[in-house]
């Protein structure tokens, strides 16, 4: 088998994976790609260097590939980010981005170098998230947005139900985006929320006077 046939097979047995997945949320009534648009739309307009922050499998990213955006996507996780890298080349979106392995609390990047961060369901996992949150802050540019999203409590619930039926638990070291959103008001920024059933979603801009 030739190095093309190698990957184009790994690729296949990683879709097949994304599938399982997706199917077995959407069985306890978790619709991943109707989120994550819900997210997308929640954040509009979306314009200039888009950061995400924590790919996990990709779902966020191939959300933001369908829609038409390139950007850059950080995760402290080589297997997961592989997942992701995997799934966009499937659809073809690969191209879309730019996979780093970052600590979301220590980021490399420039200040003021990106205008819209992104980050989905990966606040709970973090023992301090406002130091992730001040380090979006600092890298920010003038007149860009943070967006922030997390489960709501059916939501985490659900999710609980999803890792039970797999002998799994579901880790969750902070459960804090209400706290966040005050945080970032703090700070200087304006924050609207939205939620559907299972996804709570802030959107913060800098006030014109901080």
């Amino acid at each position: 088998m030739c190095a093309d046939e190698i990957q184009d097979t790994e690729v296949a047995e990683n879709h097949k994976k994304y599938l399982k997945h997706k199917a077995l949320y959407k069985r306890f009534g978790y619709d991943i790609d109707q989120e994550r648009d819900f997210i997308v739309n929640k954040s509009l307009p979306i314009s200039g260097k888009i950061l995400e922050v924590g790919t996990g499998k990709g779902h966020f990213s191939l959300a933001l590939a369908r829609h038409g955006y390139s950007f850059v996507s950080i995760d402290a996780s080589k297997d997961e980010q592989r997942f992701a890298r995997l799934n966009l080349r499937y659809f073809g979106f690969e191209h879309c981005a730019d996979f780093c392995i970052e600590d979301a609390c220590c980021l490399k990047f420039n200040d003021k170098s990106y205008d819209s961060i992104f980050c989905i369901n990966m606040l709970h996992h973090l023992v301090n998230p406002h130091d992730a949150i001040d380090e979006f802050i600092r890298i920010l540019a003038p007149n860009g947005k943070i967006v922030l999203s997390d489960f709501t409590q059916e939501g985490f619930e659900l999710v609980d139900r999803v890792h039970a039926s797999e002998n799994r638990v579901h880790e969750i070291i902070s459960s804090m985006l209400n706290e966040t959103g005050e945080y970032l008001n703090q700070k200087g920024f304006e924050t609207t929320t939205s939620s559907s059933k299972i996804q709570a979603v802030i959107v913060a801009t800098k006030r014109i006077d901080s």
